[in-house]
């Protein structure tokens, strides 16, 4: 299928009268509307002396005007999305951090972002939904300010940044990733391709769009096919089945946390799940524990196909691809877009079967962190890029992550995937999730912990999964302590979190 370096080229896939979105209870936007919208949003920013390069925060919420938004933004300057659940001194960090020219949000907003933007001197412009359908929009200026007139004017060229978004920083200050079009043009097809989509297709986007996940593979790979998305407020388990039954998706993509509350559900849903079948249903962004792809795949008769992304590879490095070729449950599947090898410590290509860390390189591939040459000096070996989780890959170039190298348990010496400890106790039949992690140990550096929710109704104590794992991992890798919790703390975008779990947990 076509390759596209630009946003305004990505939109031209799709046919005039073509739905490209559809949100619960809206009418439809074409696809001649939204470039419509596109052309609009680029003379507006202009206007206010906003161009190429120019940093534009978002904060909308989830729907389809922010799709919209960053379809649009991204194709005249720097597309900033941002968390709109961060409190006022998240704002102002990111809002620095970035440089930001403007700041969009919805007409009659009262983020904290507000507040900030007017302390930082920023433009703030308001977006207003338009009668047109669901995510047509025109953008007003609340705080008009002299235009600019050191701006470029015109649609974002290739080289252009049209996406900066910050790592999730849970070990240090978060990292500025600038994603040129090329990036996440070349990334989107990669999805596109990797899931065989087409203008027929409808996607149900339950991702959050301040992140790149629901960025690219939500939104951006669906309209690289010229296909619909039916863009909801985000995820919501009791609505999901309801946004099916009106979407009548042929796919949808999620974080494993989201596709275990929904399998849960499932059983009550079989007759909306039967009316609707699925093609494939798409899980990325944290391991899928093994257990938990055969219920979804029984529960909704379709394969599930687990990929693997990061911010900084503008999401998709590799994923299992579609049937009849083979899906490999616990494995993140081949190459799928950049090339992907193992290195060791000392930067050599390791042979297949050996373990050592993921490295990518192509053209979806950040040129590097943004004023950190310390980050990029640890990142990138002979052109390689360091992902930081370390893995292996079979003969056939099947890739498994056995951990992140941050993650990795190292008790009194001796080295844990906290990965492995996850699926084992994931076959207790009580336990529905579990996050294995590190706990500071005077002695022998950590310890191992685990924090654990128990299925519905169903009971376990800490004994009998400690004795239930003895029988299948070797002694120093049984956890010494497990939680029970109601609920595992999670990120922003649902993946469950291992880095700073101790302290979260007080422990």
């Amino acid at each position: 299928m076509q390759r596209f370096s630009t946003l305004v080229e990505l939109l031209a896939a799709g046919a005039d009268d073509a739905i490209a979105f559809e949100a619960p209870g809206a009418t439809p936007l074409t696809y001649r509307d939204l470039r419509a919208n596109q052309q609009e949003t680029i003379k507006s920013l202009n206007s206010f002396g906003i161009g190429r390069q120019d940093r534009v925060a978002i904060v909308l919420p989830n729907g389809p005007e922010m799709a919209s938004a960053f379809v649009c933004i991204g194709a005249a300057a720097t597309a900033a999305p941002l968390n709109p659940a961060y409190r006022a001194d998240e704002f102002e960090f990111y809002l620095s951090d970035l440089h930001a020219k403007a700041l969009v949000v919805e007409k009659g907003s009262t983020s904290a972002a507000l507040a900030i933007a007017e302390k930082l001197k920023i433009q703030v412009l308001e977006l207003i939904p338009a009668e047109k359908g669901a995510g047509a929009y025109t953008l007003a200026q609340v705080n008009p300010q002299a235009a600019s007139t050191t701006f470029i004017p015109g649609p974002a060229a290739p080289e252009d940044i049209g996406l900066i978004l910050h790592t999730s920083g849970t070990t240090s200050r978060p990292k500025i990733v600038p994603l040129s079009n090329i990036n996440i043009c070349a990334s989107a097809c990669n999805v596109r391709d990797n899931l065989q989509l087409t203008a027929g297709d409808r996607g149900l986007n339950i991702m959050p769009l301040f992140h790149i996940h629901g960025l690219i593979a939500g939104l951006l790979a669906p309209l690289s096919a010229g296909s619909t998305i039916f863009c909801t407020p985000g995820f919501n388990a009791l609505k999901f089945f309801g946004w099916m039954a009106e979407a009548k998706p042929s796919w949808y993509t999620a974080v494993p946390t989201m596709h275990q509350t929904i399998v849960a559900r499932a059983a009550q849903n079989h007759e909306v799940i039967a009316a609707n079948p699925l093609r494939f249903i798409r899980s990325s962004s944290s391991s899928m524990p093994p257990q938990v792809i055969s219920e979804l795949e029984a529960a909704f008769n379709t394969p599930l196909i687990e990929a693997y992304g990061m911010t900084e590879a503008a999401h998709q490095m590799a994923s299992n691809p579609l049937p009849p070729a083979r899906r490999i449950p616990g494995s993140v599947g081949i190459a799928a877009g950049p090339e992907v090898a193992i290195m060791d410590v000392d930067g050599n290509l390791l042979d297949r079967g050996l373990t050592g860390e993921i490295v990518i390189r192509g053209p979806n591939v950040t040129a590097g962190y943004e004023s950190n040459p310390k980050a990029n000096a640890e990142a990138y070996t002979k052109g390689w890029f360091r992902t930081g989780d370390q893995g292996v890959m079979d003969a056939d170039g099947y890739l498994s992550i056995t951990g992140r190298l941050k993650e990795i348990i190292s008790r009194g010496g001796e080295k844990i995937s906290p990965r492995e400890v996850d699926e084992i106790l994931m076959d207790h039949p009580a336990v529905q999730q579990v996050v294995t992690f590190g706990i500071p140990h005077e002695k022998l550096g950590e310890e191992v912990g685990a924090a654990v929710v128990l299925r519905e109704g169903v009971t376990a104590t800490e004994k009998e999964l400690r004795e239930f794992a003895a029988i299948r991992l070797a002694d120093f890798k049984i956890p010494r302590k497990i939680l029970f919790l109601e609920e595992i703390p999670k990120g922003a975008t649902g993946k469950l979190q291992r880095i700073g779990l101790a302290a979260k947990l007080g422990l």
